[in-house]
């Protein structure tokens, strides 16, 4: 294993791939967390309603891809910017970016959002990062290898009494929810209302699924996202002991809708989803 200072903050096993994706990501934060403040309309382009793009997005995909292009030149890259895309063979391992998850926060100067670089080999995730720039906490996580904060091995809470849960939800906007009926999620929503110890909607998918990897929040949901927003939080989750699927319970396919809880309180969730008789 390398020296790299950055090593105490990942798996004392951490490969240097991982290394370098801390190192980037880190570097990156540094810009995201100084340029933190309320933008206004005219300064965020609308990539679609709702949907927004800062400056500062295209500025820290930019220092992201230039770093993996000097580390990894081979790999294809797919940032959620499309800074500095490129394909590649199907064998080659591709990098996800997202540089700024959260973006909706990060443009009304909230001092919550995500930065996440994720590696998938022949289809599978095997290696990521989560930074949070404004607490400078790091997860990071390796197929096999655990997941981790700051250095520390973390794990999902793993609690089965549904009074005394706490899950995160993705709070839609029109035209999000596609996998199921909108009544459906909102049904879901309302059963977490009723019989849990509160819903949070924290605006960082990213983050929001590292949290359920550490036991911050037992479960997480939401719609129509990518593998660029929950690819390296989906992989913490899976090694801190927790499941990770559709509303359905089948396999993730890379985009749209995902759950994440404990294994204790992942059936209970999916069972709201399920449409009743």
């Amino acid at each position: 294993m390398t020296s790299s200072p950055i090593s105490a903050r990942l798996s004392p096993n951490a490969s240097s791939r991982l290394i370098v994706l801390a190192e980037t990501v880190l570097k990156a934060g540094e810009t995201a967390r100084a340029s933190l403040r309320r933008r206004t309309s005219g300064e965020m382009l609308a990539k679609a309603p709702r949907d927004y793009q800062t400056e500062i997005d295209v500025a820290v995909e930019r220092i992201i891809v230039d770093e993996m292009i000097k580390a990894f030149p081979d790999y294809a890259i797919q940032g959620e910017e499309a800074v500095g895309n490129r394909t590649a063979g199907p064998e080659t391992p591709i990098i996800y970016i997202d540089p700024i998850d959260g973006t909706t926060n990060y443009a009304w100067g909230l001092p919550h959002f995500g930065m996440t670089i994720s590696i998938a080999e022949g289809g599978r995730l095997v290696a990521g990062v989560v930074y949070d720039a404004m607490l400078d906490e790091l997860f990071s996580a390796e197929l096999g290898g655990g997941a981790y904060l700051n250095g520390e091995p973390i794990l999902c809470a793993n609690v089965a009494d549904i009074e005394n849960v706490l899950i995160g939800a993705g709070l839609p906007i029109p035209g999000q929810v596609k996998a199921v009926a909108e009544e459906t999620y909102f049904g879901a929503i309302k059963r977490l209302m009723a019989n849990t110890a509160g819903v949070r909607r924290l605006g960082s998918a990213a983050l929001s699924i590292a949290y359920v990897a550490c036991g911050r929040l037992d479960g997480f949901f939401e719609d129509g996202l990518s593998i660029h927003d929950f690819g390296a939080s989906a992989l913490m989750v899976e090694e801190a002991g927790g499941i990770v699927t559709r509303f359905s319970g089948a396999d993730v396919d890379g985009k749209g809708d995902i759950l994440a809880a404990s294994t204790a309180l992942h059936p209970w969730l999916l069972d709201g989803f399920r449409t009743k008789a």
